[in-house]
């Protein structure tokens, strides 16, 4: 198969190592049906399909997992995915189905870790191979992680993540500090401790793989403040939450200097509450706050947990306490992200594993106050009404983050980041039917709404319909692939008399002058070009509210 590295043997080791992988499961499940034939519920065919789609789910995952910790997919990591789906599902994507498959595994599927690795928790011929299953998971994520040339830190910061996650799903929750059976699998924490220093892994895995880790580490390099903050000022609208951000920084600072003058400290406490609707950029903040945090060494590490409660509370007595011990401990020396935490503890209050799970994490956020940061998140009226509920949680969750719905301007700038990510083209035309769009559904928006993701979505139904409107084009040219007009644009649930008016091009359109932050008409047609305003101010009026 052609592959778009630059070293073609780079894709060929990916080649082997997905093969390798898909050896290792097909052998296990072999080895299993030959000696347990009477412990499989179908035939032995449907038993080996199912473990192969184990296998083929585990490494698109990881790929996604690594690839996305970026917020992009390159090109030479998209040569990776291809490899991926002709290895898997052999079939052959060009660029754009490969992206339209990679966003919509990552927007709509949450396989979890041990629904992907229970055979390596429960069946003796997978558990004697758990240690080479980590081995090709390391190998494969690092090949990942290097498809750049340059690391970013996110990404082998990620893959640390996949090594704790996968440890976690293989060795099973113990009922008693005392029981015998939570033994029994050999402890493979090891792994993620030599991933973390990068030496010694050339003991599992190939000495090219050990090399790699230390080049991993030495281009990824240690985050400054500064670096961190930029990416913070580089995300779209949020103006509230930067500067409370950045004034929460100021204290941090300023109650550093004041330790050096052996000066008394303000008790603070970084738990926080996040709530907002969907797409409103919660846990892109949550991975920031914690790399802030570790850029000015407040956690060791900085990195983000994300967990719901399905990661905190079990299904049976006894269980839920050492389930949610263990998601702490993931989390230690960085950020503890729960997603929807209302749903923690039922309305009714008739929950005893909710409750328990809470208690248990109010308990480690004591015990661990300088090793754990805690961001609750989700809509923010059943937070409001978890933290009423809860006088421990209230307590020490005093600051609340509110994160706004994004205004139509910055919707519009939402949408032109993924047609500049693809160097797609926006006339004037096709700006104003979005705002015009945009504008219609935020007026009738409720906490459902998408935000962000709504506008991905819209621009990936545009592509499609782009692709459409050229399939029948014998001659086309640069201008004709990357130019989304307005009938490219697919605004579903927006009726058609709310686009009325297009073809003006005078449409008034009203924006802010970045120079005097005065509000400014232009027509339709300047949208996206540049202008002066009366302050001799230029600047580009990339988008505007409609009048």
């Amino acid at each position: 198969m052609p592959s778009d590295f630059d070293d073609d043997d780079s894709a060929q080791e990916y080649r082997d190592l997905l093969r390798e992988c898909k050896e290792l499961f097909r052998s296990c499940a072999t080895e299993f049906t030959d000696q347990h034939p009477d412990l499989i519920n179908d035939s032995p065919e449907h038993f080996l399909e199912r473990m192969l789609d184990l296998h083929r789910g585990l490494v698109l995952k990881i790929f996604v997992e690594i690839a996305q910790a970026d917020d992009r997919f390159s090109r030479r990591e998209l040569a990776l995915a291809r490899e991926v789906f002709a290895h898997a599902w052999h079939v052959e994507l060009d660029d754009e189905k490969l992206k339209e498959s990679l966003f919509h595994y990552a927007e709509t599927t949450h396989l979890r870790w041990d629904s992907l690795l229970w055979p390596f928790e429960r069946l003796a011929s997978f558990r004697r191979r758990a240690n080479d299953l980590f081995s090709l998971v390391q190998r494969m994520g690092l090949m990942v992680a290097e498809a750049n040339r340059k690391v970013d830190p996110r990404a082998l910061q990620q893959l640390r993540c996949i090594v704790a996650e996968m440890q976690r799903a293989i060795q099973p929750v113990p009922l008693a500090a005392d029981n015998p059976t939570s033994t029994k699998i050999k402890p493979l924490g090891q792994y993620a401790q030599r991933l973390e220093s990068g030496t010694a892994i050339k003991q599992e895995v190939q000495t090219q793989q050990a090399q790699a880790v230390r080049r991993c580490e030495a281009s990824a390099g240690k985050e400054t403040l500064d670096d961190v903050l930029q990416a913070l000022d580089a995300l779209i609208g949020l103006a509230t939450i930067k500067q409370d951000v950045r004034e929460l920084v100021h204290f941090l600072k300023m109650q550093e200097e004041r330790r050096k003058f052996d000066l008394p400290q303000t008790p603070i406490s970084l738990h926080a509450v996040f709530t907002g609707n969907p797409g409103t950029g919660k846990t892109t903040v949550a991975r920031l706050f914690g790399r802030i945090l570790g850029a000015m060494g407040i956690l060791a590490k900085g990195n983000l947990i994300e967990t719901d409660r399905s990661g905190l509370v079990a299904e049976y007595a006894g269980q839920t306490a050492p389930k949610t011990n263990l998601r702490v401990n993931e989390a230690l020396d960085g950020v503890l992200f729960i997603d929807e935490a209302y749903s923690l503890v039922a309305v009714s209050g008739d929950d005893p594993y909710g409750t328990e799970a809470v208690q248990t994490l109010l308990k480690r956020m004591e015990d661990d106050r300088d090793r754990l940061v805690v961001i609750l998140a989700g809509y923010p009226g059943p937070m409001e009404e978890l933290l009423q509920t809860n006088p421990g949680l209230s307590s020490r969750f005093g600051r609340t983050f509110v994160f706004p719905d994004y205004t139509v301007t910055e919707l519009g700038r939402v949408f032109a980041t993924f047609a500049e990510r693809d160097r797609y083209q926006l006339p004037a035309a096709t700006r104003a039917k979005l705002l015009l769009g945009f504008q219609y559904l935020l007026a009738r928006l409720d906490e459902h709404f998408g935000n962000g993701r709504l506008a991905r979505n819209i621009f990936e139904r545009s592509v499609r319909r782009l692709a459409s409107r050229l399939s029948g084009v014998t001659s086309l040219t640069k201008a004709l692939l990357t130019t989304l007009q307005p009938d490219d644009i697919v605004l579903e649930s927006v009726p058609a008399e709310a686009l009325t008016g297009l073809e003006n091009a005078e449409r008034p359109f009203r924006l802010l002058c970045p120079g005097c932050q005065r509000p400014s008409r232009l027509p339709q047609r300047l949208l996206g070009s540049r202008v002066r305003c009366a302050c001799a101010h230029e600047f580009e009026a990339d988008w505007g509210e409609p009048v």
